[in-house]
């Protein structure tokens, strides 16, 4: 009996026991839960401080083939979207991702070079009635400073929405960017290219530089940030050459670096931008590799200074090979359209360092879809952060080119599935080198845009450190810190 009464007691310790041991191991997982949960994302984060991710979306995926960097974009923008959103307007590449604010500079600096005269207090023209022609022949292909102007004054208009990708505002405080709507190298072509006479100390040219040095310096928007915000245009090698150096800090917007020392133009805070083509685009292209006759086409000025000395060792090397057109020409004349037939009949189009590492010849055979082979050590590429030249062009080292067989040998390598795979890529990639007016998703224009807002946060990072010791450094202007900051960086 005694045993019999003593094991409900027992039961219920064990029962007792087993709880406690539940709950207690319960609490504990709990316990853990919210400490990876505190460790985790922050929850009182204002996401919408955060740069836009958009801009982070193209560099992170552009190793991929089957999309185009602008598609890209939405298509992560669209996974990342919050509920909320859904009933907002679409994130896509059409979206503003860039705020401009544009000097209102005198005609002078860019459209009165066109001789576009100003009429009342607008310095801008009506481009709604009529847009002032810019010159043709070899003017064309620095002319991005033209179009990037007329974008921006075209944000405005709610008709041409649909392809935006900055925006002009009229607020500076309100502005990722400020944008300096000088036509530097418009200026070089029209008072020192075509007027040699006038390259003395004084001449029109020099005087707009030091006028517009004089303005920067003047300005609010540039004494806040040092001038690294400003985005000035100087595609021509040789534009902007007396004030370069006095504008260093800002962001210029070239062809290369080949005539700037590394602490006034470098990769890190300018950006490479292509040139307009000259030669005619290859519409409605239906060729193949067999119906191209001409394995490797080259046609231009054979003789050049500086790294252009391989153009002539290049001539006697390939002169007498078969299908090889290697000759000199120039765009007098019928040569624009002789040249628009050369290449259209080629395979293969040689880009050879001339004067400068860059020639506007790489972007003549884009719009040609003839395979670009590229002799330039030091040549700088547009939007290479995110496309890939390697997938339709042939790069080869100048030492290499010189080796006797070397160089045809290897283009003769190339087959015509390969080929065939590198043509392709030319057709789809060949709107991101068109300039037009009114600018289209995709193009030159849009491109160069989202390059400059790819650099905008390095710039503000750079902002952001020197005014660290801005309240105690002896001797530095306390009205930098007082100013108003933007509003919205992205």
């Amino acid at each position: 009996m005694a045993e019999r009464n003593s094991s409900p007691v027992g039961f219920f310790s064990r029962n007792s026991l087993l709880c406690l041991f539940t709950i207690t191991s319960i609490l504990f997982v709990l316990s853990w839960l919210s400490v990876l949960r505190s460790t985790g994302r922050p929850r009182f984060i204002d996401h919408s401080l955060l740069p836009n991710s958009k801009l982070f979306a193209v560099s992170d995926n552009s190793n991929s083939e089957s999309q185009n960097p602008i598609d890209v974009e939405s298509s992560i923008e669209n996974e990342e979207k919050e509920p909320e959103e859904e009933n907002c307007r679409k994130c896509s590449s059409n979206y503003p991702i860039l705020k401009v604010f544009m000097y209102d500079l005198p005609a002078e600096f860019h459209f009165g070079l066109l001789n576009w005269t100003p009429e009342g207090e607008s310095v801008w023209p009506d481009i709604r009635t009529k847009i002032p022609a810019y010159p043709g022949g070899l003017n064309l292909q620095h002319s991005l400073e033209y179009w990037l102007t007329l974008d921006l004054l075209s944000s405005e208009f709610p008709e041409f929405q649909n392809a935006r990708t900055a925006v002009r505002v009229h607020n500076s405080s309100e502005a990722d960017a400020v944008f300096v709507p000088f036509f530097s190298s418009l200026s070089y072509n029209h008072f020192i290219k075509m007027r040699p006479r006038s390259k003395g100390k004084n001449n029109r040219n020099d005087q707009l530089q030091d006028k517009l040095v004089k303005f920067l310096n003047a300005q609010a928007e540039w004494n806040l940030s040092e001038g690294r915000d400003h985005i000035i245009m100087a595609h021509h090698p040789n534009s902007m050459l007396d004030a370069r150096m006095k504008l260093s800090p800002s962001m210029f917007i070239l062809s290369d670096f080949g005539r700037y020392p590394p602490h006034v133009a470098n990769v890190g805070k300018d950006v490479i931008a292509p040139y307009k083509h000259v030669i005619k685009g290859f519409i409605n292209d239906t060729s193949d590799f067999d119906s191209r006759p001409t394995l490797l086409y080259f046609q231009g000025a054979i003789y050049r200074k500086d790294g252009g000395f391989i153009r002539h060792e290049l001539y006697y090397l390939l002169r007498d090979e078969k299908d090889v057109h290697f000759t000199f020409g120039n765009t007098q004349g019928d040569g624009i359209n002789k040249a628009s037939i050369g290449m259209h009949s080629s395979k293969f189009c040689l880009n050879i360092a001339g004067d400068t590492p860059s020639s506007n010849r790489l972007f003549d055979a884009i719009a040609s879809h003839c395979v670009p082979v590229i002799i330039s050590d030091e040549i700088e590429l547009p939007y290479e952060d995110v496309l890939d030249y390697s997938e339709f062009c042939i790069f080869v080292q100048t030492s290499d080119s010189l080796k006797e067989k070397f160089l045809i040998n290897l283009i003769r390598s190339i087959k015509k599935d390969e080929w065939t795979r590198m043509w392709r890529r030319l057709k789809e990639v060949e709107n991101y080198f068109e300039f037009q007016y009114p600018s289209k998703e995709g193009d030159a224009v849009q491109m160069i845009w989202q390059a400059i807002a790819r650099k905008v946060p390095a710039i503000r990072l750079k902002l952001h450190r020197s005014r660290r010791f801005s309240r105690t450094s002896v001797g530095r202007e306390r009205v930098k810190t007082s100013m108003q900051m933007p509003k919205n960086f992205w």
